[in-house]
């Protein structure tokens, strides 16, 4: 999932008493544009998985700033990346090469599938040109292929194409007309799918895991069945990795669960760690359509994409998510999360918990009457960030750094606001 603040996350846009005396809020009130719902609260500072507000009162976050803080606030070695960085070369244009975007390619390569990488700014802009190439791979030999299927609850991004190609109207209402050739089916359905194809589809897009959609985790054989679909029809599987990403589910990669191989991949959040990055990466034999040399000219582009700073902090986080062997820890510390809210969902008025890793998804028993939302801003009252998919999942989604005891804490927080 990509850019994905939620329309019903806490407040309107109306000024809070809260907002009143901060003065960053009051400011903020009067210098920005208010399309983001806000929780009243300005944050001053942050260090590993705590953050500090303007007041002095700190918070556990289990939400990583949507999945972006993987390796939490203010992790030193990325702080000596950034610092490094700074000190040589900021930017200098996509004409000329630079180190830092030659070593994140080098790794995601090596954790991925030896693909290719585009870099731009979030995962809505690596979505934007993942579906360039799909036209560009439907019109190869003089096709005219462009019509790419999504899936119900699926969430891809607000840019022009990814918002048509997100589910529902809460990304897209009225901005109309929208961009043709895209269409929903439900996730987890291999028949519905392959029942959309036509004679101009040339994709389908998946997140290996429904992050805005609730935490859902298909069925084993979904992802298998899509890869086999859009072999059989010739088709591109993009893996919509925005939420899944990075070692999040404990795997590098969500889709590598299945052991699926998809033809292109999309990266944002905790890709940059808090940075601006998104990443299109695709196989060479797709990537290559992208080339100067077939496009005879440049097929896409962003100025600041790949920029040193990002790059250098991305590559680095990597590199500590390999040495700490955290890909692992994920899987490790999501199961005892797991386990932590099964043993209370007997008694709380939780129906299911689900997820992968430390991506899991707590949804409300549909007689409770406070809504996700309300919990939310609930726990945030006693000093805990986590974050709701609509108004019946909670979701947890931490740094990988988090620990056994600030999971417990947060679990402790939950089923006490669940239990009251």
């Amino acid at each position: 999932m990509t850019d994905t603040t939620p329309a019903s996350t806490v407040t309107t846009t109306a000024v809070s008493a809260s907002a009143v005396v901060d003065p960053v809020i009051a400011r903020r009130n009067r210098y920005m544009t208010l399309n983001y719902p806000r929780f009243g609260i300005a944050m001053a500072e942050g260090r590993g998985c705590e953050l500090t507000d303007t007041n002095g009162k700190q918070y556990l976050d289990l939400f990583s700033g949507y999945g972006a803080t993987i390796l939490g606030h203010c992790h030193p070695e990325l702080v000596a990346a950034a610092t490094e960085q700074a000190a040589k070369l900021w930017h200098v244009g996509n004409q000329l090469d630079t180190e830092p975007q030659t070593l994140l390619a080098e790794r995601i390569a090596r954790h991925g599938f030896d693909g290719r990488s585009f870099f731009c700014h979030s995962g809505s802009d690596a979505n934007e040109a993942a579906f360039k190439l799909t036209r560009l791979y439907g019109r190869r030999d003089g096709g005219d292929r462009y019509k790419v299927i999504a899936t119900d609850r699926g969430f891809h991004g607000r840019g022009f194409a990814a918002m048509v190609a997100t589910s529902g109207d809460k990304a897209r209402r009225g901005y109309q007309p929208f961009l043709e050739g895209f269409s929903h089916v439900p996730y987890n359905d291999l028949a519905a799918m392959e029942h959309a194809i036509d004679d101009k589809t040339v994709a389908i897009i998946v997140e290996p895991v429904q992050g805005e959609g609730g935490v859902h985790v298909p069925d084993d054989e979904y992802l298998p069945g899509l890869r086999a679909l859009c072999d059989r029809y010739d088709l591109l599987l993009i893996c919509d990795e925005v939420w899944t990403g990075c070692g999040r589910t404990g795997r590098w990669f969500g889709h590598q669960h299945w052991d699926v191989r998809p033809d292109i991949m999309t990266l944002g959040k905790a890709i940059g760690c808090g940075l601006a990055v998104g990443v299109m990466c695709a196989d060479p034999r797709v990537a290559e359509l992208f080339s100067v040399d077939s496009y005879q000219g440049v097929p896409h582009a962003t100025t600041l994409g790949g920029n040193c700073i990002s790059m250098a902090v991305a590559a680095r986080m990597l590199d500590v998510v390999e040495r700490e062997g955290l890909v692992e820890r994920a899987m490790a510390l999501g199961d005892h999360l797991t386990a932590a809210l099964q043993d209370w969902a007997g008694k709380l008025p939780i129906m299911e918990v689900r997820g992968r890793g430390l991506f899991v998804g707590i949804e409300l028993d549909p007689t409770y009457q406070r809504t996700a939302t309300e919990i939310v801003q609930a726990a945030l009252d006693r000093g805990v960030l986590i974050g709701p998919a609509g108004e019946r999942v909670l979701r947890i989604a931490p740094p990988l750094i988090v620990s056994q005891g600030e999971l417990d804490r947060g679990v402790e927080v939950i089923a006490g606001l669940l239990g009251s």
